[in-house]
């Protein structure tokens, strides 16, 4: 039904406007679209390796492991920040890490939520799991490339510290990781978390726009 595609797509979307449109030097619409898509296609290997890793039965033997989906999800999304984005000419000023990041972590969580959404046994299943992870999973996929972009904007860009290229890995991940963790065992505590998670990555995307505020030209140089 076309408005379960609706409910499926139009939190990813919006939160993906508010981003694209926070940018004062705007992205190519060509490369947007294209990482969007590199961040759709990461979900094939995703759900191989989180089949393989949380839910074939001989793996876990019963125990709740889906806070790993965090590690090889995050994993998945910085190989493309790294491999395809680091290298784009457009690719060119901090607040394109944020950008791109987020480009990245909602074009996974699109399919993964066109997914669950389509998964329902009934039409009331599907609306309660679309209306759920549009205020859930997906504002949490969303932060954690905010979260990746910001660190690796900042080893790119600003201090040039290996340390935080390694954080622009790790931070995603362990965030990712608690909310998986905090959702299978409590709901309230998994809001309570989320809350925080999405205050603390608004906080850096704050930082980037007072950034920008002050300049009049968007390239910088970069470490490669």
């Amino acid at each position: 039904m076309l408005i379960f595609w609706f409910i499926a797509l139009l939190p990813p979307f919006l939160i993906l406007y508010y981003f694209i449109k926070s940018d004062k030097f705007p992205e190519p619409a060509s490369l947007i679209i294209k990482t969007f898509i590199m961040g759709l296609l990461i979900c094939l290997p995703a759900g191989e390796l989180n089949y393989y890793l949380i839910w074939l039965p001989e793996a876990n033997s019963g125990r709740d492991l889906s806070f790993i989906a965090g590690i090889t999800e995050e994993s998945l999304k910085f190989l493309v920040l790294y491999f395809y984005i680091r290298q784009k000419t457009d690719f060119n000023e901090p607040m394109d890490a944020i950008v791109y990041g987020t480009l990245i972590s909602l074009g996974f969580a699109s399919l993964e939520n066109i997914q669950y959404v389509f998964s329902g046994e009934s039409n009331a299943e599907s609306y309660f799991i679309g209306i759920l992870r549009a205020f859930t999973a997906i504002p949490m996929h969303a932060i954690c490339g905010v979260i990746m972009g910001y660190y690796f904007a900042s080893y790119i860009f600003l201090t040039k510290k290996y340390s935080l290229l390694i954080k622009s890995l790790l931070m995603p991940m362990l965030f990712h990781c608690t909310y998986n963790f905090l959702a299978g065992i409590s709901f309230p505590l998994m809001l309570i978390f989320l809350i925080f998670m999405v205050r603390f990555g608004l906080a850096m995307h704050k930082e980037f726009v007072a950034i920008q505020k002050n300049k009049y030209f968007e390239e910088e140089s970069k470490s490669l």
